[in-house]
C-alpha cells in the first residue's frame, strides 16, 4: 500500500513537473517561435498601472532582447555604458544577463559581462534603434545561453554560475546595423545565427561550448531572424530560417543545407519564419512578400514544396499562426491570411491608444529627448505578436498594448498600459501561466488576473 501511495506520489510530482516546463517560454516567441502560449491558462485581457499590474522592476540598462521565462524564474538581458550614457566611450559598453523570481520580481541574481571591441558603432539607422542587447535567451531548463555578438555566446547554470563562453566571430553587417537574432536549441547543440558576425549559422555543443558545426553563406550577413525547427518524419527535424530570396532547411546535426525554397525577392530578410503542421510561414518587410512552404524534401523544392505566396506586405515583426490564421501587424494595420490559401480574411486598422509620448514625425522614431527609437512611429514597431486564450496581444513601440480576439473579423477588446511614464517597448512580451510579461527599455513588468 506504501509502494503504491509513493508510486502515486511520484507520478503526481512529474506530470507537476512536465506542466510546468510545457508552460515555460524558453526563447525568442516562446516555445519553437511560434508566439503561442503553450498552456491553456486565461490571460488577461485589462490591465493599467494600478490594475492587474503583479510586479514591475527596473532593470540594469536597457535593450530589446525579450523575456524569457523557465520554471519560476525570469531571464532578460541588458546593456548599459556605450549607448546607454550618452557620450560615453566604446570601453565602457557592459551587457548583462538578469535572473528574476517570477512570482515577486525580485531579482536572484545579475551576471556582467564586459563587452569585446571594437563594437558597431553607436551611430546610423540600426544600432541607435536596438542597442547592443537585442538578442533574446534561451534555455533547456537547466542552462541559459545568452548571445551578445562581437562578444561571443556564454551559457550560465541557472544559478548564474558561468559555464563557458565562446566567439562566433566578430564582423559586421554590411550595414553596420548591429546583429539581432537569436539563438535556439535543438537538443544538445545550440544554434546560433551568427550571419553579421561571421557570415555563417554556427552549432556549439550546449555542454563545453565547443564548435560542433559552421554553414556559412555570404547572404546571412543581411539575415535578423530567428531560426525555427520543423519536424519532417520521426527520425528528421531540420533548423529552418528566413534568407534573401529563399527558405532554407538545415540538418541539425551537420548544419548541411537539406533543401532550400525560393521565397521573397528581398536581399534581406528582416523576420522570423513561423511553423505549423509541418508548414512554413513567412511575410517580408523591404521588398514584401508571404508565403506558405511545406517542409522537407531535398534540394531545390521551388516547384514541388510552395503551397501558397502572395504579396503581403510586413515591416519588423514576426506573424502568428493560430487557429489557422496568420496574424501580422505593419504600419498601425492587423493583417490577417488564411493558413490554407493564404487569401486575406481581413486587415483593420488598430484603434487609438491611451500614449501621448509619441515622437513627432521629424523625430525619425527617436524618443524624445534620449536616446534609440523603437517605435516612435506606427510603422516602426519592433515588437511581434503573440497568441493565448483565444486572444492576440501586440504592443506598440510608445506602449500601447492592443488586445483583440482570434477570429474571422477584426474586434478590439482593450487597449492597456502598463506605465503612463516615457518609456518604450521593443521587445516582444512572453507569456506563461496566463500571465504576461513585459520588457521596456527601462523595467520588467509582470501583468496577471489578480483579483
Amino acid at each position: 500500500m506504501r509502494s503504491n501511495v509513493w508510486f502515486l506520489g511520484l507520478v503526481a510530482l512529474l506530470a507537476s513537473v512536465s506542466l510546468a516546463a510545457a508552460a515555460d517560454w524558453p526563447r525568442f516567441r516562446g516555445p519553437n517561435g511560434s508566439g503561442v502560449s503553450a498552456d491553456d491558462a486565461a490571460t488577461p485581457v485589462t490591465w493599467s498601472p494600478t490594475d492587474n499590474l503583479k510586479w514591475k522592476v527596473a532593470l540594469p540598462g536597457e535593450g530589446v532582447s525579450c523575456p524569457i521565462v523557465v520554471g519560476d524564474r525570469v531571464f532578460v538581458t541588458t546593456y548599459s555604458g556605450y549607448g546607454y550614457v550618452r557620450g560615453g566611450s566604446m570601453q565602457d559598453l557592459e551587457r548583462h544577463l538578469v535572473c528574476l523570481n517570477r512570482t515577486s520580481g525580485s531579482i536572484l541574481w545579475e551576471k556582467t559581462i564586459p563587452a569585446v571591441l571594437p563594437e558597431d558603432p553607436y551611430s546610423g539607422a540600426g544600432v541607435p534603434q536596438h542597442g547592443y542587447a537585442s538578442h533574446t535567451p534561451v534555455s533547456d531548463g537547466e542552462r541559459v545561453y545568452a548571445f551578445f555578438g562581437k562578444t561571443g555566446v556564454i551559457a550560465f547554470d541557472l544559478k548564474g554560475t558561468q559555464l563557458w563562453q565562446r566567439s562566433v566571430g566578430k564582423e559586421s553587417d554590411p550595414r553596420e546595423w548591429g546583429s539581432a537574432s537569436s539563438p535556439i536549441l535543438v537538443g544538445d547543440i545550440v544554434v546560433v545565427p551568427a550571419g553579421p558576425e561571421s557570415r555563417a549559422i554556427i552549432g556549439l555543443n550546449a555542454k563545453t561550448g565547443e564548435q560542433v558545426w559552421e554553414a556559412k553563406a555570404e547572404g546571412l550577413g543581411n539575415v535578423w531572424g530567428t531560426p525555427a525547427l520543423v519536424k519532417i518524419d520521426e527520425d528528421r527535424t531540420d533548423v529552418v530560417i528566413g534568407a534573401p530570396y529563399e527558405i532554407w532547411g538545415l540538418n541539425p546535426k551537420t548544419g548541411k543545407l537539406a533543401w532550400f525554397c525560393e521565397a521573397m525577392d528581398t536581399e534581406s530578410f528582416n523576420t522570423s519564419v513561423v511553423v505549423q503542421d509541418g508548414i512554413i510561414y513567412a511575410v517580408e518587410g523591404r521588398s514584401g512578400g508571404s508565403i506558405a512552404v511545406r517542409a522537407g524534401g531535398k534540394g531545390d523544392v521551388s516547384k514541388t514544396n510552395v503551397v501558397w505566396s502572395g504579396r503581403d506586405a510586413n515591416r519588423f515583426g514576426t506573424p502568428v499562426v493560430y487557429r489557422d490564421r496568420m496574424i501580422f501587424v505593419s504600419n498601425g494595420i492587423v493583417n490577417c491570411l488564411d493558413t490554407k490559401t493564404g487569401s486575406k480574411v481581413y486587415q483593420s486598422r488598430l484603434p487609438s491608444g491611451q500614449s501621448s509620448n509619441s515622437a513627432p514625425a521629424s523625430d525619425n522614431g527617436a524618443r524624445p529627448g534620449g536616446r534609440g527609437g523603437f517605435g516612435g512611429r506606427g510603422g516602426s514597431d519592433y515588437s511581434s505578436p503573440v497568441a493565448a486564450d483565444g486572444k492576440i496581444y501586440f504592443i506598440t513601440g510608445t506602449g500601447d498594448m492592443h488586445v483583440f480576439a482570434a477570429g474571422d473579423q477584426f474586434e478590439s477588446l482593450a487597449v492597456n498600459r502598463v506605465t503612463d511614464d516615457n518609456e518604450t517597448f521593443a521587445a516582444t512580451p512572453a507569456i506563461s501561466h496566463g500571465e504576461l510579461f513585459i520588457r521596456s527599455n527601462k523595467h520588467l513588468y509582470c501583468v496577471s488576473e489578480t483579483k
